[in-house]
């Protein structure tokens, strides 16, 4: 099963959760005051506010960052927090990232959407905000096991509420918060959710597209509701 159990974050100021060919995820914690700037002249870079406050400074513009915040971040593009109260950050850097003509991307709560088994997820840093190689978004999953089913996509997940399972081959792993995962394209696998509130799921994937995309074992692809 290419899955990983993580606790989580620890006290220091950067927790490394999951290295694989497509992406490098890892929780980035600043206590209080500001930290030295950061740039990455080869990989894109996603940015999720787990925890806490502060302000950061993204390509020369400075925005405040509250819990659920998203940044895209693309590469060459240089950014620092300015202050922090507890803050902690969910990081996934993008291997190989495609062209974009955007170097940056604050995003609010997200667009909402539908997907298979009552699912619902929020769309955050994507290519219609300059995101080109990868889609990052919470998904919503309610009590109880989905079926069955692959994607097209190379998947990074991080578990931000809620406990469950993850089942891969007839083998099982527990899911709390704190618990990340890598999912590769076509792997066969379900999610379970034990409640009694929904999970919440933070994923970023590749190539870009929409979280709802998901096929059966047998190849079919499974069918989203229409919104009412």
């Amino acid at each position: 099963m290419d899955f990983c159990i993580q606790e989580p974050a620890s006290s220091g100021p950067t927790t490394e959760l999951m290295t694989c060919p497509e992406f490098r995820q890892r929780i980035l914690s600043f206590a209080t005051g500001t930290a030295d700037e950061r740039r990455d002249d080869e990989r894109d870079e996603v940015l999720y506010v787990l925890t806490g406050a502060g302000a950061l400074t993204v390509g020369g513009e400075r925005h405040d960052a509250a819990e659920g915040a998203a940044v895209f971040v693309a590469r060459g593009t240089a950014w620092s927090v300015d202050e922090a109260d507890g803050l902690r950050i969910l990081s996934v850097l993008v291997e190989d990232p495609l062209p974009t003509d955007v170097t940056c991307a604050m995003i609010g709560t997200g667009e909402r959407g539908i997907a298979t088994a009552g699912r619902e997820f929020d769309l955050l840093a994507c290519p219609d905000n300059g995101c080109a190689s990868v889609t990052q978004f919470v998904g919503h999953i309610p009590p109880g096991r989905a079926p069955e089913h692959f994607h097209l996509y190379h998947e990074v997940g991080y578990i931000l509420s809620g406990e469950g399972s993850f089942h891969v081959g007839g083998e099982t792993a527990p899911l709390r918060p704190g618990s990340c995962f890598h999912l590769p394209a076509r792997l066969v696998h379900a999610l379970e959710n034990f409640g009694p509130g929904e999970m919440q799921v933070l994923g970023v994937f590749r190539p870009a597209g929409s979280p709802a995309e998901a096929y059966y074992p047998d190849g079919t692809a499974a069918a989203v509701p229409v919104e009412s």
